[in-house]
């Protein structure tokens, strides 16, 4: 009795043992099928991903395999009723690993979508670049047309200038000729004052010294004491000598005479002292020289007071050798010509050197 007793109770339990585990086995194989769900999803989301996935895909079958393989154990040992407590710790070692591999696929498919997301605004932005491209090209392709055909307007008005330039060829040839021409009578009308110094040099001969800008140049110091503007009485004779022969060959040569504008008395000092006192005492002299000319009876016989005039330079146009002021040589007074037009002459003289 008491055994018959025993054997019903271990009936019950193996029953309920059996029950527990075949829940167990629902629940496990539901999980399964979420996985395999999951799975079957995701892989059809991220079919441009399939080959990194078919590693993950790959390896999750052969769990799946192994927990199938596992399923048939289990189902007969469930059968059998053998299961043992090492074997469901053990099982719910392999479900505890089955879940982290799960969550760790979850984590793998989180960076893969945020990555298929990144690669996609990556697209759009170099679809966005690739179509501004394509405008900017059509605009360069348009303006490249205009300016071909601006080249070649370009190209057909150059040829018609090159057909005019050669049709006037032959007229800018003869203006040239006409040009060299004129050039050379003004070169001829601008050496007027060098003829002038030659013949005034011929006429002088010995007589008087003059440079070769036909000045007569004398002395401060033979005509004046330092620092003074009257007049020495011994240097008068040699002044009124110099004078005659010079100003006599200017109004009396027929080469000269058709020529001459102005006869100059200028001043000149050394740089001793400040510059109005030098323009004063230049000017004084040069007055003072000029008084005396224009006292003479051959002035007023020649009539020359009309061509004089006298001014002072003070140091400004000073004598210099080697770099030096030679200080006795400016201290001087010049007489010389001024030639009618000779400004305009130098000028144009300028203008045709320099072309």
């Amino acid at each position: 009795m008491f055994r018959k007793k025993a054997t019903d109770e271990g009936s019950n339990f193996w029953i309920s043992y059996a029950d527990l585990m075949a829940g167990l086995l629902f629940v496990f194989i539901l999980l399964i099928g979420a996985i395999v769900s999951k799975s079957m999803i995701l892989k059809g989301n991220l079919d441009d991903k399939e080959e990194k996935l078919s590693l993950v895909s790959k390896n999750l079958k052969e769990k799946e395999n192994m927990l199938k393989e596992q399923q048939a154990q289990i189902l007969a040992q469930n059968k059998k009723l053998q299961l043992s407590a090492e074997e469901i710790r053990k099982l719910n070692r392999m479900l505890l690993e089955a879940n982290t591999q799960k969550d760790s696929l979850n984590d793998k498919i989180v960076i893969v979508q945020n990555l298929l997301s990144q690669k996609e605004d990556d697209l759009k932005k170099q679809r966005k670049r690739l179509e501004e491209y394509e405008g900017k090209v059509l605009i360069l392709s348009g303006q490249l047309s205009e300016a071909d055909r601006n080249a070649t307007q370009k190209d057909e008005k150059i040829l018609a200038l090159l057909n005019a330039l050669d049709e006037k060829e032959t007229k800018y040839d003869a203006l040239v000729a006409k040009l060299q021409e004129q050039k050379a009578r003004i070169k001829s009308l601008t050496g007027i004052k060098l003829k002038v110094i030659a013949a005034l040099k011929e006429e002088l001969g010995d007589k008087v010294n003059i440079d070769k800008s036909g000045s007569l140049k004398l002395a401060s110091n033979v005509l004046f004491d330092r620092g003074s503007y009257m007049l020495k009485q011994e240097a008068e004779a040699e002044l009124k000598k110099a004078f005659e022969e010079y100003v006599g060959t200017l109004v009396t040569s027929p080469q000269i005479k058709p020529y001459l504008d102005r006869v100059i008395i200028e001043g000149h000092t050394d740089s001793d002292g400040g510059y109005l006192y030098n323009l004063d005492l230049s000017q004084k002299r040069a007055f003072a020289v000029m008084n005396f000319l224009l006292s003479l009876e051959f002035a007023e016989k020649h009539n020359i007071k009309p061509l004089m005039i006298a001014s002072g330079r003070a140091y400004l146009d000073p004598v210099v050798i080697d770099g030096k002021e030679d200080k006795e040589a400016s201290r001087r007074i010049e007489i010389k010509f001024r030639l009618k037009n000779q400004d305009a002459m130098e000028e144009i003289e300028k203008v045709l050197d320099a072309q």
